[in-house]
Formats: C-alpha cells, sequence, structure tokens
C-alpha cells in the first residue's frame, strides 16, 4: 500500500528538478500535463536587524502594496520598496530599551512574521525588538540570581463574565526564596493596565526581570509580587464601556482583590500581613485602580504608587477625603510622562490630595503611554518599598 505513494512523492519531486537542470525539458505529452506556473519564492530577508549603532532597519514582503509604514511605540515612519518587492525602512540610533512596532500595509495593521517576539495584549498584539544596553539594563536577561513566577487559576465569586467562573493571578518569589524558611516578606500588589492580561507586566513589562535586577544589586528590599487579572467585570472589554461600567469594574476588582486574592496569597506564601508591608500600584487603568483601592482601604495598603494612572472626571470626584496622620501612608508616589494624554487629570489629582495634606510624590517623565515610561516607573519606585 505504501509503494504507489512514495512513487508518486518522487516523481513529484523529480519532474522539476529534471526542468531546473535542463531548461529545455518540457513536460507537454498527454501523460503529463502543463504544470501550473508557480508564484516567485518569498526574498530571503532579516526583520529587525538591529545594527551596531543602535539604528534598526526593519523588512517586509508586500509586492503588491501601494503604501507601507511602520508605528514603532507610537511614531510613524514610512517605508520604501525595492524591485523585489520589500518594503524596508532603517531609523536613527535608539537608546537602550524594548520597543513595540506593528507594520501598516495600505491601511490595514500586520504583524512582522518574521520576528517571533510578540507582545500579548487582550486586544491586539505587537512585535518588539530590544536595544541593548551596556552593562545590561534592568529589563534584560542577566547572568543573575532569579527569582521563579507561579500561575494560579481559581474559581471567583466575584468577577463578573469571567470564562467558567474562573480568575488568575501571577506571583513572582524572589532569588533565594525558600517557602520552608522562617523569612517572611513584604507584598507588592502589582497591576496592570485596561486590556493587558494577567500576565501584562511580565510578557511587556519585564517586572520579574527587573526585580531580579534590582534585589540581586541590593537595590530593593527581597519581596513578593502579586499580579492580578486587572478586571472585577471582564465586559470592559467590550465596545461600548460607559462611565458606569468602568465604576463598576474598579469597586468589583477592589472586592476580588480584598476577598480573594490576598486572602489566598497570604495563606499560601509567608508573607508580613500588615499594612505597613503591603503595597498597591498599578499602569493606566491599574493606577486607577491602586489609587482608589489603596486610598479607600489605607489600613490593607501602607504603600501606593501610580503610573500614568488612568483618571477621569468621575474618579476625581469619588476621592476620599482623608486625614493625613490616619492615613498614615509610608509611600503615594504618583508619575506621568510629560506627553501622555493623562497628563492633566493625574495633576488635576495630584493637586487635590496634596490639598489634603497628603505626602503625594509627583513624578513626571519624559515619554508618553507607553511601557518604556512603565518599565523606568517601576525601576524607581520599588527601591523605595518597604524601606524604614
Amino acid at each position: 500500500m505504501r509503494k504507489p505513494v512514495m512513487l508518486s512523492v518522487l516523481l513529484a519531486f523529480a519532474i522539476p528538478l529534471a526542468v531546473a537542470q535542463n531548461p529545455t525539458a518540457r513536460t507537454t505529452d498527454a501523460s503529463q500535463p502543463n504544470l501550473p506556473a508557480q508564484p516567485a519564492p518569498a526574498p530571503n530577508y532579516l526583520s529587525p536587524e538591529v545594527h551596531p549603532d543602535h539604528s534598526v532597519t526593519l523588512r517586509i514582503a508586500a509586492p503588491n502594496a501601494k503604501e507601507v509604514s511602520v508605528s514603532i511605540e507610537g511614531a510613524s515612519l514610512p517605508m520604501a520598496q525595492d524591485p523585489a518587492g520589500l518594503w524596508s525602512v532603517t531609523t536613527e540610533p535608539y537608546t537602550p530599551e524594548i520597543y513595540s512596532y506593528r507594520f501598516r500595509v495600505d491601511g490595514s495593521y500586520v504583524l512582522d512574521t518574521r520576528n517571533p517576539t510578540i507582545q500579548i495584549n487582550l486586544q491586539e498584539l505587537v512585535n518588539t525588538f530590544t536595544i541593548p544596553g551596556n552593562p545590561p539594563r534592568p529589563w534584560e536577561t542577566q547572568n543573575i540570581a532569579h527569582g521563579a513566577v507561579t500561575h494560579y487559576v481559581y474559581p471567583t465569586s466575584v468577577v463578573l463574565n469571567a470564562p467558567a467562573d474562573q480568575d488568575e493571578y501571577y506571583v513572582y518569589t524572589p532569588p533565594g526564596f525558600d517557602p520552608k524558611a522562617k523569612t517572611k516578606y513584604p507584598v507588592l500588589y502589582l497591576l496592570h493596565g485596561y486590556s493587558d492580561g494577567a500576565d501584562g507586566w511580565l510578557s511587556a513589562g519585564k517586572a520579574n526581570a527587573i526585580f531580579d535586577s534590582l534585589i540581586t544589586s541590593g537595590k530593593a528590599r527581597p519581596m513578593i509580587v502579586v499580579m492580578t487579572l486587572g478586571y472585577g467585570n471582564l465586559a470592559v472589554l467590550k465596545p461600548g464601556r460607559t462611565p458606569a461600567l468602568n465604576t463598576q469594574n474598579t469597586e468589583l476588582f477592589q472586592r476580588m482583590l480584598l476577598t480573594e486574592i490576598i486572602p489566598r496569597v497570604e495563606a499560601e506564601y509567608p508573607v508580613l500581613k500588615d499594612r505597613d508591608h503591603r503595597a498597591i500600584a498599578g499602569l493606566s487603568m491599574g493606577g486607577g485602580e491602586s489609587l482608589m483601592t489603596g486610598l479607600n482601604h489605607t489600613d490593607t495598603f501602607g504603600w501606593i504608587g501610580t503610573f500614568s494612572a488612568g483618571l477621569h472626571a468621575e474618579t476625581l470626584a469619588a476621592l476620599p477625603t482623608l486625614a493625613p496622620q490616619k492615613a498614615n501612608l509610608h509611600l503615594l508616589w504618583m508619575a506621568c510622562g510629560v506627553d501622555d494624554a493623562l497628563l492633566k487629570p493625574n495633576r488635576d489629582a495630584i493637586a487635590i490630595l496634596k490639598a489634603q495634606g497628603l505626602p503625594v510624590t509627583a513624578v513626571e517623565t519624559p515619554g508618553h503611554h507607553q511601557w518604556p515610561v512603565w518599565r523606568d516607573n517601576l525601576i524607581h519606585f520599588a527601591p523605595l518599598l518597604f524601606q524604614p
């Protein structure tokens, strides 16, 4: 039964090979009908190509396209086409960082199929390339001691529209962590932004690499970091979300964090269970959640951080009024990029909180609503935590 199949396979390879070796060969007899014309092979190319001067060449084969560009961290660059239909552009040199990008071909966004490095998001995918630092930057893989990351899925009774009523979170434990030892650790609850998954701080933010670097270098205190799925109602991911839905999402997230995640973490890990050893921080949507959760529960969290917090008029109106002595916050750290559309509501929130006498540390950095800003925020925020 196998021989006819093998024979047909051999013939399928032998005929084109014979034609290739003998250009005058033809397959026009009755037993061998004319073969259809084969499309030209796709050009062989590299993308992305990082050059020694830290410029980058990006390429895409789109022979029939009329207009192609690439968007790198939101900045669009036109690409030029060569006679073979290969589009390319070489950038100016970049500073060491991780950069996200995607191509736009005749109005449609497409991924770079030559680059397997993809930044995962619940609503869109983008490629990334890394400009290495010398010495390596904290987010880069280094030959140092590493912590571990564990993924948990559990049944939730709080979160709405969760698949099969299952929620998830990740736990980072620092280098040298031994669950059987007597050492107990402080905990940072680190929240992602809108449209990210629970792994946003890991896949895009490289938080585990950052904490490995900060802790092994002695810049940050060893801590456990918990990264949750930051939605109280997953309907907010669908089109048409409203201010009421946003408010419900935040309120349910707070309840989920306080009644489900924190009790699970404190039952499963050797952690210090007081406000002085609990911190909450997040970016964008997670920044707004961190601010509202932390300020409304100063008996639970003594440390609060926001990175480009997702604040709006409803959030500002709902900020609690706190007595500084009673709140007794060790740190209220609020950062935002100067080119971020959220800069004004963040400045407004900072002004409101400072007027209450709360000890706000306000930080403004270069950049807009992007991961390079938030990685930098984390690198500067984490060493401040749990210090005497």
